[in-house]
């Protein structure tokens, strides 16, 4: 008898070690840091695959875009009029072709002098800039800020004079790096389209492709996540480019109707940049303060009022229509995810950080849904719920007693 009640009795080793939740937990890092360890082990394999997948990439990402601007017109025509898919695919294709002929022969020349004409004017810009500021730091009520002020041009100078000079060393020192980024250009160019036909084509069948790989009893959650995630990535594509377009399109017609100098560039250096949030809008402002500065006040005056304008225009009516809060992201999530990630992966960072966190975001939270309902840390819940509903409608009644 003594014996089977040894037996049963718990040992240090299984409350510690077996039967303890939290040295589980810590056995689970441990084993994650290990995998990724093992991994930096086996890189001599692991590269040549990141090699390739860095050469399909570009292709990749350029027919992701199209596709999911191009997708919801392809899925209107085929479900609403019966329209074979292969058909408005080719007929999308020469709308396309034809709007890039259009642009080739009469935007882009217009776009392509402005910019040389800025590129080969900008250090006399530059001068006549600083020479303004210094003449406004002449003015006494301003004589404590004129050294402060000084430094911080020095440091803006000799911060663009040793980053031209890095450009210009490593274009001239690295002739092949160049030739195989053009070499890339081209290949992305010319494989894009193919494979943005075939996404077209055959991209509404993936998620039930994918979804033949799950477990059965998982299919269900998994065809959902691949919806959310693929529902995520095409509301803020399609949401920036759209919004960026219209931006352009305003400030075009904004900075022409005003007479800036260059304004057809800089709308569409304004559009580039908004694909940067938040900060993207300010960057593309500052060149253009600058040339309405030294060109006239009433310059000055007039491009604050065309931003303004589009400010209005696109925070009251083209975001909340196009974008609305699709992402669900808080702004000041939005700015710290943009610093992290330009800190590690730079500008692509900030490009690719949102969308990524976003996909990353989905399957976390669906993740820790599924533990919620599979560990015994969470089973408490449902009935801590119940009775503080009850002990609520208990309150309720002794304060209407």
């Amino acid at each position: 008898m003594d014996n089977k009640t040894n037996l049963k009795r718990p040992t240090l080793f299984k409350d510690w070690f077996l039967n303890n939740r939290f040295t589980i937990f810590l056995l689970n890092i441990l084993l994650f840091f290990l995998i990724i360890f093992l991994f930096e082990q086996i890189s001599f394999i692991l590269n040549p695959a990141w090699i390739f997948f860095c050469a399909i990439l570009p292709p990749l990402i350029l027919a992701l875009v199209q596709y999911y601007m191009m997708n919801p017109i392809v899925d209107f025509f085929e479900q609403k009029l019966k329209v074979p898919r292969t058909v408005t695919i080719l007929v999308l294709f020469l709308l396309v072709l034809g709007a890039l002929i259009w642009i080739i022969n009469s935007l882009l020349p217009i776009i392509q002098g402005q910019v040389d004409a800025l590129i080969k004017n900008w250090p006399n810009i530059w001068d006549t800039s600083v020479k303004t500021t210094q003449n406004l730091l002449h003015d006494p009520h301003l004589k404590g800020f004129k050294s402060n002020i000084n430094s911080v041009i020095d440091s803006v100078e000799k911060t663009l004079f040793k980053s031209w000079q890095k450009t210009g060393t490593a274009a001239l020192t690295n002739i092949s790096s160049a030739v195989s980024v053009i070499t890339m250009i081209f290949m992305t160019l010319l494989t894009a389209p193919f494979v943005l036909f075939y996404m077209l084509k055959d991209g509404h069948q993936l998620n039930g492709y994918l979804t033949k790989f799950a477990p059965r009893r998982w299919q269900d959650s998994f065809s959902r996540l691949l919806h959310d995630i693929n529902e995520a990535i095409s509301a803020y594509i399609r949401g920036q480019i759209t919004v960026a377009v219209w931006v352009g399109i305003i400030y075009a017609v904004g900075y022409n109707i005003i007479g800036l100098p260059y304004g057809s560039a800089l709308a569409v250096l304004a559009a580039f940049m908004l694909l940067i949030p938040y900060f993207g809008t300010f960057i593309a402002l500052i060149p253009v303060l600058i040339i309405a500065s030294i060109t006239s006040w009433g310059m000055l005056i007039n491009v604050l009022i065309v931003f303004a304008i589009e400010q209005t225009i696109e925070t009251r009516f083209i975001s909340p229509i196009v974008v609305g809060n699709k992402m669900k992201m808080h702004p000041i999530t939005t700015i710290l995810l943009l610093i992290g990630a330009s800190a590690v992966w730079g500008l692509w960072g900030v490009i690719f950080g949102i969308p990524i966190y976003a996909v990353v975001k989905i399957i976390v939270s669906r993740s820790f849904n599924y533990f919620k309902s599979v560990s015994r840390f969470y089973n408490d819940e449902d009935l801590f719920e119940i009775n503080k509903q009850a002990q609520t409608k208990l309150d309720l009644g002794d304060k209407n007693d």
